[in-house]
């Protein structure tokens, strides 16, 4: 997994302030390896626009058959280099292919300077080359990626999606392309989950916690859904304080700075999150 420095940024500080304080003990972000929920990554599609659905859906198919899409996906889970992508400026006169999503979700999209990165931006771009289209990207808070869709202010939703029955409301989803699942971080010298082995390990540990424990999630993913409850996911939800941020990073360094207890996002994030974090101590 890369190790990206935009996002370590965002922590140097809670990580110096974390020192400075003269612990023995180096504390650092872990990740507890065991997947506490199943889901599928998928794009949202425009509803009045079936034909790009329908071409969207052959192209996951060619690049999955092809291994165009291990290709990209080494480039950040493996020894491959992230590919950057520049987002033209959106004209209604040019044939473009405008993308919503939230660039704050590495591996799947992020920033560095002018440039987009990310699994999903290099699919974008790979999708517009397609499609003889422009790209566009339109950089948004996550909660509004569908709706945009759904408001035709965009042809599509690229962001980390995960396929939910409320979201079709906006989208028609694509053909899913990632299999994704939520894990747990927690601050290394945090023992409660050691002895877990298993989801219902770990989801009996959060079931024993109150009000006062605090876990932080990204605002409208899955991570919420399942911590606050969800009757259409089947999550019945803890009685932990659910605290919500823009992006998993902002809730990583809040926990590291000691204002919440722990965070939930989606696997690939936890773990670049974490490297980054861990890395500039």
């Amino acid at each position: 997994m890369k190790k990206i420095v935009s996002l370590a940024l965002a922590a140097v500080l809670a990580l110096s302030m974390l020192t400075a304080c003269g612990s023995k003990e180096k504390v650092t972000a872990k990740v507890i390896d065991i997947e506490l929920t199943q889901e599928e990554y998928a794009f949202g599609v425009d509803k009045d626009q079936p034909e790009l659905l329908a071409e969207v859906n052959a192209f996951i198919d060619e690049i999955k058959t092809n291994g165009t899409f291990d290709e990209i996906c080494n480039r950040y889970f493996g020894d491959g280099e992230p590919q950057g992508v520049v987002s033209a400026v959106e004209d209604p006169s040019k044939d473009q292919l405008v993308v919503a999503t939230n660039a704050a979700f590495e591996p799947f999209e992020y920033t560095e300077g002018d440039k987009y990165y990310g699994i999903d931006m290099e699919v974008a771009a790979a999708l517009a080359e397609k499609l003889g289209k422009e790209l566009v990207i339109s950089n948004m808070e996550f909660s509004a990626v569908c709706l945009s869709v759904g408001q035709h202010k965009c042809d599509i939703a690229m962001a980390g999606l995960t396929v939910k029955e409320d979201r079709k409301e906006y989208v028609d989803f694509s053909t899913s392309y990632y299999n994704a699942a939520q894990k747990l971080i927690v601050p290394s010298n945090d023992k409660k989950f050691d002895d877990c082995k298993s989801a219902a390990d770990v989801e009996a540990v959060l079931a024993s916690l109150d009000s006062k424990v605090k876990v932080g999630v990204q605002n409208g993913t899955t991570a919420e859904f399942y911590v606050k409850g969800d009757e259409e996911w089947e999550f019945d939800g803890f009685a932990v304080t659910c605290t919500g941020y823009s992006n998993g990073a902002l809730a990583v360094q809040d926990m590291m700075n000691g204002n919440i207890n722990y965070v939930i996002i989606d696997s690939a994030p936890a773990k670049c999150i974490t490297d980054a974090i861990n890395s500039v101590q």
